[in-house]
């Protein structure tokens, strides 16, 4: 007879404790759940077009001369070119690719998008002389247009606007980052872990 009764007493207890392990498993996987969640929607956040502006100016001279009857005669043509441009470089997040690991809490960041550089210039001519000989022609108008973009990508790759892009772009990755580490998650990429806004500089290459 006690031995019934501790075996009735045992099947209770264990009964007890598997409804508490149930609830404690229901709660964890509530709490996982609502973490991964949180993150996603976090990482919905983030993904946008990050646009940095900048403006530049150049003033450029354009000579061609054409020569006739041995060199012995030549028409020039020439123009003074005012160029006023305006640049932006941009990282459309919508393109960032991810992976949520539940249970390691980790995500890996397993792609970042390449920077997009827009060069809008408006370019105006000054003083120009040509002639009936040598006059300004379409062929003029598109040598001109590249060389321009060509000195401005020159003068974009010395200016700060591409670091400031990517100071942006990787305060926007920051916001992923705090909140990993506020909820107790990892944050990777290409192995390596990010644990501050200087592992982004050195890890993640743009």
């Amino acid at each position: 007879m006690q031995k019934r009764i501790l075996v009735f007493v045992g099947v209770i207890i264990a009964v007890v404790l598997a409804f508490k392990y149930c609830d404690f498993k229901k709660e964890e996987d509530s709490d996982l759940n609502y973490n991964t969640n949180l993150i996603q929607q976090q990482i919905v956040n983030v993904g946008k077009l990050v646009v940095t502006e900048g403006h530049f100016s150049e003033v450029v001279t354009y000579k061609n001369q054409q020569k006739y009857l041995m060199d012995i005669l030549s028409f020039e043509k020439k123009a003074l070119i005012v160029v006023n441009a305006d640049v932006t470089v941009s990282y459309d997040l919508h393109q960032m690719k991810y992976d949520i690991d539940e249970k390691n809490k980790t995500i890996t960041i397993l792609s970042i998008p390449k920077e997009e550089i827009k060069i809008s210039p408006d370019i105006q001519f000054y003083d120009v002389e040509q002639s009936k000989l040598n006059p300004f022609t379409g062929d003029d108008y598109n040598k001109i247009n590249k060389s321009v973009k060509a000195n401005l990508a020159k003068k974009i790759e010395k200016s700060s606007l591409k670091s400031n892009a990517q100071n942006r772009l990787i305060s926007e990755l920051s916001k992923i980052l705090i909140l990993t580490n506020t909820m107790g998650w990892k944050l990777q990429y290409e192995g390596k872990v990010i644990e501050s806004e200087k592992d982004f500089n050195q890890n993640i290459k743009l």
